[in-house]
């Protein structure tokens, strides 16, 4: 059965993310809600939707896939649905209530989920019929549905096994979703153990008396956490919603489970409430704003917790650097395990934390999941943990902890006999492998059309290596380049080993491809900013000059290299990040890849091609669209033509570059046009290594490389005068700075041809140069240079 179209029942937030992300996909929703006097909350949702930061939508025009309405009047709108997605309020009798409802408005054999966070489903299917029981399951996303890549799915005795399949496959494939299949217990993997987890971190940080600071410093990077810690993912996912999931888990919950030991409910956080400061959605949370700072000063306040009462004096200056000494906080570069043995307020609460959080985990292993690996990916997916309980147990040294916890007084859970002196995981035959409840250890299955680049690490070793960047042999003749420098800038390294890469693939015959990937949380940040200030500093100009050119001959004998390269970018692919993916054959691109030319934030232009690729890509898609027009009109030969007058392709470069234009999803490049529409676009991140590879071979068959373009016309200094016209419209109106002027000017120069006018062809290797000059004189600036430094200092751009 194919998913053409869904329907939706709920537009609050999770229904209406629901519905956004399905659109993402293509796939058109219904999107009802109850009938309000007045109102139409389904399209209001939508609305919201449009307005909201970071956006639901890929490309707002996605918008335009949902019709909304209302439960009540439109019911009917369902029966042609493919799968009926329930997202009602959290009461049992509510959601009774609609599956009646859906039952008699659904067709045959239509898939039914909840996205319940925390009912059983044997709970939701109490009194319905066989043939509604058959077709449902429980399909639970996370907030927000677009970001985060998890969901639970949980089927049940009666379940379908087909319908259940189906579902798999298109939250997988289609929705990007990291699908972990639960049992039927409460909160299932990730709230059931994040909850707990959350309420032993306020637990501790209250028993022993330590900020809340120190607390969200060492439980958050020290330990494999985001750096939200505890007390500021509370604040981010609502305070107000605690107490719900605290509620709904101790309704459901066994009598002896261990949450219903350590659940405290706390007078403070019902005032907190009441008082509306609900976190990063209300007046504040844990941390807030300071409401009496001057204005336009940002002065951030933490709340010395009294669990008592609530009160707003009880927000004090923020110490984040003082709880940042901890020296907790910096054992974490050693790992996991000299954070909790640390001898300090932060050490001892972390270990309290993980002691209590990682021994819950192990005593819910064949409970809230068959395998310790689905737990792992449960935490990891839906918690964004960098490594599950599991993997945290094997950094600990699982005998380690059995031993210390029964030191302390716990009771060890029966997985810790069966791994004994071993671990967890283990590397055997080329695998990894999880030890299971058997005792015995299994291999980690991969669903098809995964490849992961770190499943290839644990059965070779690199074809080419340096400090900087390795080369992996993922099969079939195709070479994968990985950088690993800090936040994968581009420095010297990574251009000598690409040059050694081309000159390997065009010298072995067992090589015809190259894929440039790596599975970090970011592609590239670019080049590295530290290095070229700490050249400019000491007067290095030639040898800055010289990286430049460097850059651009690398991209350069690439784009026009015997074989083809594709580019697989994931996260923010910036700056000299975003020209490789310019000069690649292809891109085939995460679905999440934030890509854009922002060289102008830090004072200078883009100078690895950026420049030339982007006019080269706004002539391409001019002519394009000219051809398509004169189709339509039946004209075959005019005098008028994108060649004849430049300036099309130069003012959408000049606006591209000039605002620093960063597309915020690969549809969105796509409609920008630093990806062209016959690139690819994948929406689950792990099969993005593996269609990388699919559309390189598709490449390599009878591989022709581009001809360097040698008749491009520029408009030269009259089309620098229209740009510089308009960069001078914004200042006098205040949306530029004095800087951006200077660096606008530059840029116009290069986008203009420099002195060249229209009659005249210039080549790619023209440009190139006109963007090296640029781009050094821009260096020597010192407006430039104090762009730069503040970028370093701040992570944002001087707007002097």
């Amino acid at each position: 059965m194919d998913i053409k179209k869904v329907a939706v029942i709920g537009s609050g937030v999770m229904g209406s993310g629901i519905a956004a992300q399905l659109t993402n996909a293509g796939i058109p929703v219904v999107l009802l809600d109850i009938k309000v006097e007045g109102k139409d909350l389904a399209a209001e949702a939508v609305q919201k939707m449009l307005k909201t930061d970071p956006a639901p939508f890929m490309l707002p025009g996605n918008a335009r896939l949902i019709e909304t309405g209302t439960i009540d009047d439109d019911l009917d709108k369902i029966a042609d649905c493919d799968w009926i997605v329930e997202v009602v309020l959290e009461k049992l009798e509510i959601k009774h209530a609609t599956y009646e409802k859906i039952e008699k408005a659904r067709k045959k054999g239509s898939i039914v989920s909840s996205n319940t966070s925390t009912i059983p489903l044997h709970k939701l299917i109490e009194g319905q019929p066989d043939s509604f029981a058959k077709d449902f399951m429980i399909t639970h996303f996370f907030n927000p549905p677009r970001y985060m890549r998890l969901l639970e799915l949980v089927v049940g005795e009666k379940t379908n096994k087909d319908a259940a399949k189906t579902i798999e496959e298109f939250c997988d494939v289609r929705l990007g979703k990291g699908v972990v299949r639960t049992n039927d217990t409460p909160g299932f993997i990730a709230n059931r153990l994040g909850v707990f987890w959350l309420t032993a971190g306020v637990n501790e940080a209250i028993k022993q008396d330590i900020s809340i600071e120190v607390a969200d410093a060492v439980m958050s990077k020290p330990v494999g956490i985001p750096k939200t810690g505890v007390f500021a993912l509370i604040d981010l996912v609502g305070i107000d919603l605690m107490p719900k999931l605290s509620e709904s888990l101790l309704s459901t919950l066994p009598e002896k489970d261990a949450y219903r030991d350590i659940f405290e409910d706390y007078k403070f956080i019902h005032g907190m409430i009441e008082a509306g400061y609900t976190g990063r959605k209300g007046k504040g949370g844990f941390y807030r704003l300071n409401p009496d700072a001057p204005k336009g000063v940002k002065e951030k306040q933490a709340l010395a917790i009294d669990p008592s009462k609530f009160d707003e004096a009880q927000y004090g200056a923020s110490e984040k650097k003082i709880a940042a000494a901890d020296p907790a906080v910096s054992a974490g570069r050693k790992g996991i395990r000299a954070v909790v043995e640390t001898d300090s307020d932060g050490g001892k609460y972390a270990w309290e934390v993980l002691k209590q959080t990682l021994t819950y985990a192990a005593e819910l292993v064949g409970e809230i999941a068959d395998t310790i690996h689905d737990i792992d990916e449960g935490m990891k997916l839906g918690y964004n943990w960098k490594k599950g309980p599991f993997e945290m147990l094997d950094d600990l040294g699982p005998a380690w902890f059995a031993a210390k916890i029964k030191e302390e007084g716990m009771d060890v859970p029966e997985i810790f006999a069966k791994v004994g002196d071993g671990t967890f995981y283990k590397v055997e035959d080329e695998a990894l492998q999880y030890l299971g409840t058997d005792g015995k250890y299994h291999k980690v299955i991969r669903p098809d059309g995964v490849l992961l680049l770190s499943d290839i690490k644990l059965s070779s070793e690199p074809v080419l290596k340096n400090g900087s960047a390795s080369v992996w042999d993922i099969g079939d003749g195709v070479l994968c380049f990985e950088k690993h420098s800090k936040m994968n800038t581009f420095d010297e390294q990574i251009f000598e080993l690409l040059v050694k890469t081309k000159k390997l693939i065009e010298k072995e015959d067992d090589y015809k491809a190259l894929v440039v990937y790596n599975e970090a949380s970011h592609f590239s940040a670019g080049a590295n900013l530290g290095l070229a200030l700490f050249m400019v500093n000491i007067a290095m100009y030639p040898q800055v000059e010289e990286f430049v050119r460097t850059g651009q001959k690398v991209y350069t004998d690439l784009k026009f290299a015997n074989f083809p390269m594709v580019s697989a970018p994931s996260g923010m692919a910036l700056g000299g990040g975003c020209e490789i993916l310019l000069c690649a054959d292809a891109v085939q691109a995460h679905a999440e890849t934030y890509t854009g030319l922002v060289e102008v934030g830090v004072g200078v232009i883009p100078g690895w091609g950026g420049c030339k690729e982007m006019i080269l890509r706004y002539r391409e898609r001019e002519k394009a669209k000219f051809k398509k027009d004169m189709d339509k009109i039946g004209k075959d030969n005019i005098w008028f033509s994108p060649d004849t007058t430049p300036m099309g392709a130069v003012r959408e470069a000049f606006q591209t570059i000039g605002m620093a234009t960063v597309a915020k999803s690969a549809f969105e490049a796509q409609k920008i046009g630093y990806f062209r529409h016959t690139d690819g676009v994948t929406m689950n991140r792990d099969r993005l290594l593996y269609d990388a590879k699919q559309k390189a071979l598709g490449l390599a068959k009878d591989y022709t490389p581009p001809e360097k373009a040698e008749n491009i016309r520029m408009p030269g200094p009259a089309g620098k005068a229209a740009l510089d016209l308009a960069v001078s419209d914004l200042r006098k109106s205040g949306k530029a700075t004095p800087y951006d002027v200077v660096v606008s000017g530059h840029l116009a120069h290069v986008l203009s041809g420099g002195d060249t006018d229209y009659t005249q062809d210039m080549s790619e290797d023209d440009l190139l140069k006109l963007e090296v000059s640029q781009f050094m004189d821009l260096l020597r600036n010192p407006g430039t240079l104090a762009r730069i430094e503040h970028m370093l200092d701040n992570g944002k751009p001087l707007r002097n």
